[in-house]
């Protein structure tokens, strides 16, 4: 059967033949009348296998109708509501399924809208206003939008739930659930995922009515076309091997799944670092930037990128010859799922994964499937800690210039030399130390980093060299200067004062060199100024604390007219008279 034979509108056909599409796939093959009939359709297919045109092609028939417009009144009014609704995990499948409803649709002047989550909503805002005919939606900015009254469910005839087991894994079951609740009851429903867990045939029994089961042999697709193979190697192994497989023959476009997030942008940098263009996918990034690093393995201007599962759902990319598990999947549909993102369209592609002493279980698991024939490499490859980056091919190298890789290569080969030694390399302190015109007196640059105990300097190379070169006495070791210096505290003045008085006396009569490069640089901090006028302040305050500390003072001269013993001898000779 071809798609001509299957009934679809003449500006679908044409659509779908300058894509190139002749023959169907086996999901499509079975869903698509299934869904032109009218009929709900639960359908079990791995990645890869043309799961959204076997949605897309039905709906966009149905739409084409009119029956739809008509019976809403208006046609295509501005502000019409959205008749179809496709609902999946991540922004980067909602914006691959909107790409293909746009292009299988171009001819038929439909309205298709994409909404998705951690961007701003103004333009997904107007977009609907403007009316739509197709929603592809995130569950969460759905809810968000509906709470504020942007989007009306009420019209909804087809609803579709693309890679529903993800969904379930990331814990949009409540939200789906309420999405469900809101569209109307008399509707078709599409459900679609890898797998077919017990949660999966829980949700789909509630929200379809009497639907189609339509099951593909897991992976038979593209598994047959991969060539797979596993390297037996811990941890501290795995990225030189992987910078050394990255530059061998045949890799033109590398796919590395990792476990965490963390773990993404580290290997990312490491490849950077190594000279190959590489770059990191995943949750935590905003969508921007997710867009930059998805356009860029496109366009091939980084051809490797490092992605979790979650993230890789909707990485769309033809012609990627290779896939790297650095990581093993958590389980063994996952596995499925990784490597299919290869030898699509009929391209044959290479699967490699690194196993450690802990995934042996997994392993075994994953052989029994049918049609894995996993390869098993004990003796690793002899590869060179301090490959050149002429060993790196031309495709696959980073855009920078020599001299700033040799830069980095240098620093890569001081940090393995000092771990070797035993020690850790401190390139954190190097890289946030500002050396000032005068010398190392200002670590740390703009009086950051400096740390001050009662006028003692810790810590900082600088701080101490200029300690040790000086006279300056550190924590009141030299004489008060001015009023009211003392050295013993104050007991009737408050907590903050007391503070304030108790610096200014460990304050030496002498300027700290610091202090004088501070002026001459003429870079003080707004902190550092705010201690000095303090204690400006407080050194030159007259009243009551300095007349209490004159009075208590023990080492007055006698017969001074404040002293204890010209009071006693006073009182002794009865002179009479506090006063004396």
């Amino acid at each position: 059967m071809n798609f001509t034979e299957m009934r679809l509108s003449k500006p679908i056909l044409r659509a779908i033949a300058d894509e190139g599409y002749v023959e169907p796939t086996p999901i499509q093959e079975q869903a698509i009348p299934e869904a032109l009939a009218g009929r709900d359709v639960l359908g079990t297919a791995q990645t890869g296998t043309g799961k959204t045109c076997a949605f897309a092609l039905p709906i966009l028939h149905s739409l084409s109708e009119g029956d739809g417009q008509e019976s809403r009144g208006g046609g295509r009014r501005r502000g019409r509501s959205p008749r179809s609704l496709i609902l999946c995990p991540t922004r980067e499948l909602a914006t691959q399924i909107h790409e293909r409803f746009c292009t299988y649709g171009r001819h038929l002047g439909l309205q298709h809208v994409v909404v998705y989550g951690g961007v701003a909503q103004g333009r997904q805002v107007r977009s609907m206003q403007q009316g739509a005919d197709v929603l592809v939606a995130t569950p969460g900015r759905l809810l968000d939008l509906i709470s504020q009254g942007h989007i009306d469910l009420s019209t909804i005839e087809v609803l579709v739930l693309d890679e529903a087991d993800r969904m379930l894994d990331m814990g949009f079951l409540p939200d789906i659930r309420k999405v469900v609740d809101l569209v109307p009851s008399k509707r078709q429903t599409l459900f679609f995922s890898a797998t077919l867990s017990r949660d999966i045939r829980k949700l789909s029994g509630s929200i379809l009515s009497d639907p189609v089961n339509i099951e593909t042999s897991p992976g038979s697709a593209t598994v047959e076309a991969i060539r797979q193979m596993v390297y037996m190697a811990e941890r501290k192994q795995r990225a030189q091997l992987l910078k050394h497989l990255l530059r061998g023959k045949g890799v033109h476009r590398a796919l590395v799944f990792t476990r965490t997030k963390y773990g993404a942008d580290k290997l990312a940098k490491v490849l950077w670092r190594s000279g190959i263009g590489a770059d990191a996918i995943h949750g935590n990034k905003s969508q921007n930037a997710r867009f930059r690093a998805l356009e860029s393995f496109k366009s091939g201007e980084k051809p490797v990128l490092v992605a979790t599962d979650i993230a890789s759902r909707g990485i769309d990319v033809d012609e990627i010859t290779h896939v790297f598990n650095y990581d093993m999947p958590i389980d063994v549909e996952t596995y499925v799922h990784r490597i299919g993102r290869t030898a699509r369209a009929g391209a044959s592609g290479v699967a490699i994964s690194f196993c450690g002493r802990n995934d042996r279980d997994l392993l075994r698991s994953i052989k029994k499937l049918p049609d894995i024939n996993l390869k098993e490499l004990h003796d690793l490859p002899e590869f060179d800690e301090d490959e050149e980056l002429a060993d790196v091919p031309k495709h696959m190298r980073r855009k920078a210039s020599h001299k700033t890789m040799a830069k980095e290569r240098e620093q890569d080969k001081e940090g393995r030399s000092k771990r070797k030694k035993g020690g850790k390399p401190d390139t954190k302190r190097k890289s946030r130390r500002k050396e000032s015109p005068h010398g190392k007196t200002n670590a740390g640059g703009k009086g950051k980093g400096r740390k001050k105990a009662r006028g003692t300097l810790k810590g900082r190379e600088g701080d101490e060299a200029a300690t040790e070169e000086s006279s300056w006495t550190p924590k009141g070791g030299g004489k008060g200067k001015g009023k009211g210096k003392g050295r013993k505290k104050t007991r009737g003045a408050s907590p903050g004062n007391r503070k304030k008085a108790n610096r200014s006396r460990n304050t030496s009569s002498e300027e700290s060199p610091v202090s004088k490069t501070r002026k001459k640089s003429g870079k003080s901090s707004k902190l550092g100024k705010a201690k000095w006028k303090a204690r400006a302040a407080t050194a030159g305050k007259k009243g009551k604390l300095q007349k209490a500390r004159r009075r208590k003072n023990k080492e007055a001269t006698p017969g001074h007219r404040g002293s204890v013993g010209y009071k006693k001898k006073t009182r002794s000779k009865g002179s009479g008279g506090g006063r004396g």
